[in-house]
């Protein structure tokens, strides 16, 4: 594709490549879903099919790399980057081990480089990668991990479970899959930089956003960041119609919604995420309301995307609805009667230290005055190894979107 000079030649290639692509990531993710689906349209017809599924394991980061490999492909296409001669450095760029189960997704432009620069171990690099591994592993097995027994023993049985007790169990699911994503994305940057590589930040304190774009534009940075330059742009972004400009927006994130998992409901979280959008879009086109209270932002901003991830966590659509329902239902259950009040303590404790060091960093007297000092710096770092050995859950734990 690089060498050809015939477009349509080019095209033909990268319709090769994304077929293939694609083609595995199909088979291997969506296989089952699709024909359980086309099974299920024609049962509502009377209509009994018998069509067998597959059954296969999921290799682990498919998602991910395949998606590194067609920004390759694309990029090339486009001309943004030049193939890579070096079989090796290109394998390296496709299963760079740290991040290569849940992300970051690199771009080729940005990783692939790196791989011919000669990399000396220096102390900077070993300090930086090692505060990102502890603090990493802090937010994944002390916060997610512990909020993981009250948010698992909640929607395991969510007819047992109303009002007061499904909202806190939803609030602690948003914390949970934040803190487990980006701990685990804040492993795979310290590890890659320990090695000398620098992989792309991927998080930026997603749930203080004032709008559910500007959340896109802070949470799994790299994979909205993905769909945005391979999906909607080629769509046609906002450069058509108002009506094609928000069609591409709601099949931009309905597409992300199915790369989450072949399952109705995470194509019902993105088609949330999607229409608040493209609301949010309309309204800052023609200014029909605009709120300018940062509170009221975030309030807007956090409740929808809590209400989205109720999707996400379900098994089904179905559970989901009947759960959103049972929220505002007075509650049967107390909070004491999920988990006993000795861990409830150390869930808030945890979460309440984490978001405590995510806000405080963004002040200039703390960063200029307080965290200058290496005795507070080296106490806070001391104090995270000691929470992860006596709060940190590492028995039957995974990352979540090892599943993706």
């Amino acid at each position: 594709m690089g060498k050809a000079e015939k477009q349509s030649r080019r095209k033909l290639l990268l319709a090769i490549s994304l077929f293939v692509n694609l083609g595995m990531l199909g088979f291997f993710k969506y296989y089952n879903f699709f024909v359980e689906s086309f099974v299920e349209s024609f049962s509502l017809l009377s209509i009994n099919l018998n069509v067998s599924t597959l059954r296969v394991i999921l290799p682990v980061g498919i998602s991910f790399y395949t998606f590194q490999t067609l920004s390759y492909s694309i990029d090339i296409f486009r001309r943004k980057l030049e193939p890579t001669k070096d079989a090796v450095a290109f394998f390296a760029f496709v299963s760079f081990f740290p991040q290569l189960v849940a992300g970051p997704i690199e771009r080729a432009s940005n990783l692939l480089p790196q791989f011919f620069e000669k990399r000396i171990m220096t102390a900077r690099n070993l300090a930086i990668g090692s505060r990102l591994i502890v603090w990493g592993m802090f937010k994944k097995v002390c916060v997610a991990d512990n909020l993981a027994v009250f948010v698992n023993q909640v929607y395991g049985a969510p007819d047992q479970y109303t009002g007061l007790v499904c909202i806190v169990a939803t609030v602690f699911f948003a914390f949970q899959i934040y803190c487990d994503f980006s701990g685990y994305s804040d492993i795979a940057i310290g590890t890659a930089r320990l090695l000398g590589f620098r992989l792309m930040t991927n998080f930026r304190t997603p749930y203080f956003s004032q709008s559910i774009r500007e959340f896109w534009g802070r949470w799994h940075i790299s994979l909205s960041t993905w769909f945005r330059d391979y999906v909607y742009i080629p769509l046609g972004g906002s450069r058509v119609g108002v009506f094609k400009w928000q069609r591409n927006l709601i099949i931009t994130f309905l597409v992300s919604g199915l790369w989450h998992g072949a399952n109705w409901t995470f194509v019902v979280w993105g088609g949330i995420h999607g229409i608040a959008n493209s609301i949010e879009a309309l309204n800052r086109k023609y200014g029909v309301l605009k709120f300018n209270i940062p509170f009221i932002n975030f309030l807007y901003t956090f409740t929808i995307v809590c209400i989205s991830w109720v999707f996400f966590r379900a098994n089904n659509v179905s559970e989901a609805f009947a759960f959103i329902q049972n929220m505002f239902v007075p509650t049967i259950a107390g909070i004491q009667n999920v988990v006993a009040p000795y861990k409830l303590l150390v869930m808030v404790s945890m979460l309440g230290l984490m978001l405590f060091f995510e806000i405080v960093p963004h002040f200039n007297f703390f960063r200029k005055q307080i965290w200058k000092h290496r005795a507070i710096r080296w106490s806070f770092y001391y104090l995270l190894i000691i929470l992860l050995f006596v709060f940190g859950r590492t028995s039957d734990t995974q990352f979540i979107y090892f599943q993706f």
